[in-house]
């Protein structure tokens, strides 16, 4: 069983599903707008701010706060 965490907690090289977003509902948006959305794989490539994240071929940038909006499922093993 996989457990919902903060993308904030998962290490460096990990690759997760974003299982939601949450907070207020313009900050949510604006992530979803640079493709962090439910269902997408998101790997970490650099915790702290800026904090960078890889989707795909594509990198993103942003405040380590975002981090804990995002929430992933963590496979364990």
């Amino acid at each position: 069983m996989a457990d919902l965490v903060p993308l904030s907690l998962i290490s460096v090289g990990r690759q997760e599903e974003v299982s939601q977003i949450v907070g207020p509902a313009d900050e949510a948006r604006r992530l979803e707008e640079l493709g962090i959305r439910r269902g997408t794989r998101v790997e970490v490539v650099q915790h702290g701010t800026p904090c960078i994240v890889r989707i795909g071929a594509s990198r993103l940038c942003f405040r380590s706060n975002d981090t804990l909006n995002v929430l992933v499922r963590e496979q364990l093993g």
